[in-house]
C-alpha cells in the first residue's frame, strides 16, 4: 500500500481503512452476489434501461473512462435504489484500424491484440465496482454478433437502402482504405491525421438520404431531453435547404443538366456554369472538346486537395474551360462551362449556376477567369466588380426582366413557378446529408454478405449460410495495399454461386466498424438468443433506452447512424419506436494541466496508478465531484488525497453508532433529522438533474451534520445519527460502492447497500420553520429578515415598511410601488 493510502487512518480508536483489502473483500462478494443482474422474468419491478458507450479495446482503461463509466454508474445505482430493474449492460466494440495495425506490427492475428485488451479491461472494469450485469456481455468482433450485422446488410438490400456504386471517395493513403466524409476532420483522417485525398471507387452506400427529413423532424422527440448542442450539431450535418433544381440545356447534349439552387431570385445573374472537375459530367463534357489534356491534366492536380481545402474561401480559384455551353433558362442566354475543384461531385447535382455578383466563391472565380459579373439583386451595398465583396442581402431584384422591382422572396416564388409551368424547374428541398459509405479495404471488420458472379450478378448470402466468417489473418498479408486483404485469400474467396451454382467470388471490402455500433443496443436484451438478433419481446421491454452516456464526439457519426438504423428497422416491422435513445448525456474530456494527455506530451497520467495510489472510491468520488459531467476536468485541479480523507471520515460514522438495527427513529433528534431528510431530497433531485457535483456536496454536509451530533450532541446512541449514516451510506453507494459497503456492514445490514432501497422522506421534516425575505429600495437589498414560510402578503408589507432599514434608505422620497412577493421579497419602489 502506498505512503499516502497508508497515511489515510480513521483515528486511535478504530482499525485502519485497508482500501485495497475493502476492495478485494466486496468484489467477491458482489461477485457471489451478483446485485445488478437484469434478467430475471419473474423481477416484478419496473424497468429501466441505462447504457453507456461502450468501449473499444486499445490498451487498458484511461482516465476519461474513468469518468463516463463514474457518471453512469450513479445513475444506474440510483434507480436501483428507487426500486426500478435496471439494465445497465457491458460490451465491446471490438473491431477496427488499430487492432489490424497492432497484428501487422507483431506479425499476428488481430484476434489475438484485441481479446487480450478485452480480458484487460474486463478486470478493470470489474475493480472500479461499476453495476453491470456482465451476463449480457458480447464483443463485436464475436461471429455470433456480427452474423447479425450481416442479416441486417441483407434486409437493407432487398428494401434498396444498401447498394453499390462507382464514385470519388475519400482516401487515407497512410490507413490505406476509404473514409467516411464523417471521419474526415479538417481534411485529416480522424485516426492518424493523414491529410485525405481523392480516389474513385466502387464502394458499398447505405442510403441515409431517405430518412433525412424524419432523422430532422424526429429530433422534436428528444428535444429537451438530448443537450442542444448535439441537436443543433445534427441538424447542422443533415444540412436542409429549400430551393429550386432547374434545368439548363446544354448545347451538343441531349439531356438538360440540373442544378439545385437556393437562390432563383438570381438566375438572371448566373453568367457561366460551374461542374465538378471530378464528376462524371465533367469528363463527358470534356471528350471531344479540344481540352481534354489540360482537363486530365487539371484533374489530376486536384485529387490530393480535400474537400476542406476545396471549399475554403481563401483558396486560389482555378480551373479549365470546357469549350462548351449552357442555355440559361430564364433569359436564353448562351453561358460558358467551366470544371473547376470548388465544386464538388457529390454535392448536389455537381454542377452550379454561377452567380458572380452575390457569390463570394463565384465572384472570385469569375475574377481570376476574366467572367463577366452582372448584379440582379439591389441590395443598396457597393458594386461586386468595384469592391470585389459579393453581396447576399435581402432587396429588389434588378436586371431580371419582367421580375425588375419585385422583392427577393417573392420573385423566387414567381420564377420557378413560371419555369415549372415549362417543365425547367422544380420547387424542392436539399440536404448536405450524403448517403453512408461503409466499404473499408481491411481485414479487421464484418465481411459483406454479397457474392459476385459473372452470371447472376451480385448475390446476397442466403440467411442459413450466415455468418460469413473472417479467414484465419496468419494466412494472409496484412500490410495496407490499396484492395482488402481479404482479396488475397483466394480459398475464401472463390466460393461457388448461391444461385447458379457456378464459380463466384466473395465481396472483399468489410463495413465500416459504425455498423456494430448502431444497433448493439438492441443486442444487450437477447445475448443469449442465436435465431434473431434479438426478441421482439425483450425490446419491448427495455426500448428505447431511457438513459445514454458518453461523449459529445460521437454527436454526428454514432448518435445519427443509431437513429438511422432504428428508424429502417421500424420501417421493417421489427422495432415499434423511431428514436433509440430517450434522453442523452454527454461528459467532458479529463486533461492534463489544460491539454489533452498524451505520452508525447508528457502530461499522461495513468489510471491504474491513480487507481494504485487512492483506490477506487476515491477515483470515482473525485471525477463526480470535479464539477458538472458536461464540463471538461483537469486532473491537476482534482484531490483525489482529499477524497480519501472525506471517505475515511464517513466510514468512521459507522464505527460511532451504537443504536440498535430497527430503533424507533422517530424519536431521535429532530434537529438531525430534518438535516438528513433535506439531504436525501438535495440529493435525489441532483442526481436527476445531472448536477452529481452538487449531490457529492449533499453527502459532504450530511457527514459533517452527523459527526457534529456524536461528537457535541446526543452522540452515538441516538436513533437519528444511526438513521443520517444509514442515509450516508446508502447515497454514498451510487459513487463510492466499497465504502458504502463497509459502512453498511458496520451498521448491522447484510449486503448489499446497491439493493438496500432509497430511504423515504418525511416530508413533514422538510418544511422549514423560518425562511430569509430580502427587503429592497428600488431592486438594492437593503436588509434581510427572518419570517414565517406561510406568513402573507399584507403582513410582510407591513414588516417590510417597519424595519429601520428600509425606514432610513427610503427617507423623504416619495413610495411609488410596493411589490411583495411572500415569503421572499419586498421591493419598494421611490
Amino acid at each position: 500500500m502506498s505512503e499516502q493510502m497508508d497515511g489515510e487512518r480513521l483515528d486511535s480508536r478504530h482499525e485502519a481503512y485497508d482500501i485495497q483489502g475493502v476492495q478485494e473483500k466486496w468484489l467477491k462478494v458482489w461477485d457471489e452476489l451478483a446485485p445488478f443482474k437484469s434478467g430475471d422474468p419473474k423481477d416484478s419491478r419496473p424497468k429501466k434501461y441505462v447504457l453507456d458507450m461502450f468501449p473499444y479495446p486499445s490498451g487498458d482503461l484511461h482516465m476519461g473512462h474513468a469518468e463516463a463509466y463514474a457518471l453512469g454508474d450513479v445513475i444506474a445505482r440510483y434507480w436501483v435504489q428507487r426500486g426500478f430493474n435496471v439494465l445497465h449492460p457491458i460490451g465491446w466494440d471490438a473491431f477496427g484500424l488499430p487492432a489490424e495495425n497492432a497484428a501487422i506490427k507483431r506479425n499476428s492475428d488481430p484476434r489475438e491484440w484485441t481479446y487480450e485488451n478485452i480480458a484487460t479491461q474486463r478486470a478493470s472494469m470489474r475493480r472500479y465496482g461499476c453495476s453491470f450485469d456482465w451476463e449480457r456481455m458480447f464483443n463485436t468482433c464475436d461471429p455470433e454478433y456480427y452474423k447479425w450485422n450481416q442479416w441486417i446488410f441483407l434486409r437493407l438490400y432487398e428494401r434498396g437502402l444498401a447498394y453499390r456504386k462507382d464514385s470519388a471517395v475519400n482516401w487515407c493513403p497512410d490507413c490505406q482504405t476509404v473514409l467516411a466524409n464523417e471521419q474526415v476532420v479538417a481534411g485529416l483522417c480522424e485516426r492518424c491525421d493523414t491529410g485525405v485525398t481523392k480516389k474513385k471507387l466502387n464502394q458499398w452506400y447505405f442510403k441515409i438520404t431517405d430518412y433525412a427529413e424524419r432523422l430532422l423532424v424526429d429530433m422534436e422527440q428528444l428535444e429537451g431531453k438530448w443537450p442542444e448542442k448535439v441537436l443543433t450539431m445534427q441538424r447542422n450535418w443533415i444540412g436542409k435547404s429549400t430551393g429550386a433544381k432547374v434545368n439548363f440545356e446544354i448545347e451538343g447534349r441531349e439531356s438538360p443538366v440540373t442544378i439545385y439552387t437556393t437562390r432563383p431570385d438570381t438566375l438572371f445573374g448566373a453568367t457561366f456554369m460551374v461542374v465538378a472537375v471530378d464528376g462524371d459530367l465533367a469528363r463527358e463534357l470534356a471528350q471531344g472538346s479540344g481540352v481534354e489534356a489540360e482537363f486530365e491534366k487539371y484533374l489530376e492536380s486536384v485529387r490530393a486537395a480535400s474537400d476542406i481545402d476545396r471549399l475554403s474561401t481563401d483558396r486560389q480559384k482555378t480551373g479549365v474551360f470546357l469549350n462548351r455551353f449552357a442555355i440559361n433558362p430564364v433569359n436564353d442566354e448562351r453561358i460558358p462551362i467551366w470544371a473547376s475543384d470548388y465544386v464538388l461531385a457529390d454535392y448536389g447535382t455537381g454542377a452550379i449556376m454561377a452567380v458572380p455578383a452575390h457569390d463570394q466563391r463565384d465572384l472570385d472565380f469569375a475574377k481570376a477567369m476574366g467572367l463577366p459579373i452582372r448584379v440582379v439583386v439591389d441590395t443598396a451595398s457597393e458594386d461586386p466588380n468595384e469592391s470585389g465583396v459579393a453581396t447576399d442581402g435581402d432587396g429588389v431584384l434588378i436586371n431580371s426582366g419582367p421580375y425588375n422591382g419585385t422583392s427577393v422572396a417573392s420573385a423566387g416564388t414567381k420564377i420557378v413557378a413560371d419555369l415549372a409551368a415549362k417543365g425547367s424547374a422544380e420547387a424542392t428541398d436539399n440536404y448536405r446529408l450524403r448517403d453512408w459509405l461503409i466499404s473499408r479495404q481491411r481485414f479487421w471488420g464484418t465481411p459483406i454478405p454479397i457474392i459476385h458472379c459473372e452470371k447472376c450478378g451480385e448475390v446476397a448470402v442466403p440467411d442459413q449460410s450466415l455468418p460469413v466468417k473472417l479467414p484465419t489473418a496468419r494466412d494472409i498479408d496484412l500490410k495496407p495495399k490499396g484492395v482488402s486483404p481479404l482479396a488475397t485469400a483466394d480459398e475464401w474467396v472463390n466460393v461457388e454461386c448461391p444461385k447458379c451454382g457456378g464459380p463466384a467470388r466473395r465481396d472483399t471490402d468489410t463495413m465500416d466498424t459504425f455498423v456494430d455500433s448502431s444497433w448493439y443496443f438492441l443486442r444487450y436484451t437477447s445475448v443469449d438468443v442465436h435465431d434473431k438478433p434479438f426478441d421482439s419481446e425483450a425490446v419491448k421491454t427495455w426500448l428505447p433506452v431511457d438513459q445514454y452516456v458518453g461523449g459529445v464526439s460521437h454527436a454526428i457519426l454514432h448518435l445519427l447512424y443509431s437513429r438511422f438504423f432504428t428508424k429502417a428497422l421500424h420501417d421493417m416491422g421489427y422495432l415499434d419506436f423511431t428514436e433509440p435513445f430517450t434522453r442523452l448525456l454527454n461528459q467532458g474530456m479529463v486533461l492534463m494541466d489544460g491539454s489533452a494527455m498524451s505520452k508525447s506530451r508528457g502530461n499522461l497520467v495513468r489510471l491504474s496508478d491513480e487507481l494504485g495510489k487512492h483506490g477506487v472510491d476515491a477515483i470515482r468520488l473525485s471525477m463526480v465531484f470535479a464539477g458538472p459531467p458536461e464540463d471538461d476536468v483537469d486532473w491537476r485541479d482534482v484531490s483525489p488525497s482529499g477524497s480519501v480523507k472525506f471517505l475515511s471520515r464517513a466510514l468512521r460514522i459507522s464505527h460511532d453508532v451504537t443504536s440498535k438495527v430497527g430503533a424507533d427513529i422517530a424519536t431521535g433528534h429532530l434537529p438531525l433529522r430534518k438535516v438528513t431528510h433535506k439531504a436525501l431530497a438535495d440529493i435525489a433531485f441532483a442526481v436527476e438533474s445531472f448536477r452529481f457535483n452538487v449531490a457529492v456536496a449533499r453527502i459532504m454536509e450530511l457527514v459533517n451534520a452527523t459527526r457534529k451530533a456524536i461528537d457535541s450532541g446526543p452522540g452515538g446512541a441516538d436513533p437519528a445519527v444511526r438513521e443520517a449514516a444509514e442515509a450516508v451510506a446508502i447515497s454514498l453507494s451510487l459513487i463510492a460502492p466499497f465504502t458504502a459497503e463497509e459502512m453498511w456492514e458496520k451498521l448491522g445490514h447484510k449486503p448489499s447497500v446497491a439493493r438496500a432501497g432509497w430511504p423515504k422522506i418525511d416530508e413533514t421534516l422538510l418544511v422549514a420553520e423560518k425562511v430569509i425575505a430580502l427587503l429592497q429600495v428600488n431592486g438594492k437589498i437593503k436588509d434581510r429578515i427572518e419570517v414565517a414560510p406561510g406568513i402573507d402578503e399584507a403582513a410582510l408589507r407591513e414588516i417590510a415598511l417597519a424595519n429601520p432599514a428600509m425606514i432610513e434608505a427610503i427617507g423623504q422620497m416619495t413610495v411609488k410601488n410596493v411589490i411583495v412577493r411572500a415569503p421572499k421579497l419586498v421591493n419598494v419602489v421611490v
